[in-house]
């Protein structure tokens, strides 16, 4: 699909994977970029120094009415056919704590909660948008969504986040087959160890024993990587229903 005259959300799109997803889109002809990202982030003034087309409505993935915002957003400046979704976080937690106590529920459906569910919310909300449009390129929409190598390979301590990001794995295909008859496609790409601002807090040795662990290029995935694959994704049409493991062919180990 061309993105020319398009708009498009890009959740989590004030900082890392996101970000550099929306500049990439702006740079490709999109009409309107709408960042979706937290009250607290850099939304406002990323949207600032994008220029015009960068639009910023704060919103939590798991909320409806907030999440719809953002779409009604994107539908004033042109017809919605693109979403990337790349909110989320993470969470370490183990299932039995060194004192002897279980591990949190709490913090396992909060990690779940934002990840898996919120993916759902944002997938429903822009599929139902997207399925109102006349196709183009033979696409009424495209969907992109992020999971993560640990859904594959998740190390101790990852148990929220493996569990929320195998589940977006499992969603992948599923919604690719429901939503065919739309016409709208659905891919999601499973990132590495990427130098995004969480890791900008690690120190430096640390950060250069994670780039080692990757087997070629032996370095941290840059975020306009991950940026290059989404736009690939929505350009090429027979992409569909698949993840795409973006990671320099590491295999986690346990810790």
């Amino acid at each position: 699909m061309d993105v020319h005259g398009i708009s498009a959300v890009v959740t989590g799109g004030a900082s890392g994977l996101g970000l550099a997803t929306v500049r990439r889109l702006l740079d490709s002809g999109a009409a309107g970029v709408v960042i979706a990202d937290l009250p607290a982030s850099r939304g406002e003034t990323v949207a600032q120094e994008l220029g015009e087309r960068a639009h910023f409505n704060p919103a939590d993935v798991r909320d409806e009415a907030e999440m719809n915002a953002v779409f009604d957003a994107a539908e004033a400046i042109a017809p919605l056919r693109v979403l990337v979704h790349c909110a989320g976080r993470g969470g370490a937690m183990r299932l039995v704590g060194r004192d002897g106590t279980p591990g949190s529920l709490e913090l396992y459906s909060e990690v779940v909660g934002i990840n898996l569910i919120g993916t759902f919310n944002v997938l429903r909300l822009a599929a139902a948008r997207m399925a109102r449009n006349d196709p183009l390129d033979g696409d009424r929409g495209v969907c992109v969504l992020t999971a993560s190598v640990a859904a594959f390979e998740g190390q101790i301590g990852q148990i929220p986040y493996a569990s929320a990001k195998a589940g977006i794995v499992g969603m992948t295909i599923v919604a690719a087959r429901d939503l065919a008859s739309r016409n709208i496609r659905v891919c999601t790409i499973a990132p590495g160890t990427f130098d995004t601002p969480i890791l900008h807090r690690l120190p430096d040795d640390v950060r250069a024993s994670l780039a080692k662990t990757v087997p070629h290029p032996s370095r941290l995935g840059h975020p306009d990587e991950y940026a290059k694959t989404a736009l690939h994704i929505i350009d090429n049409g027979i992409l569909n229903g698949e993840t795409v493991r973006l990671d320099g062919a590491i295999r986690m180990a346990p810790r």
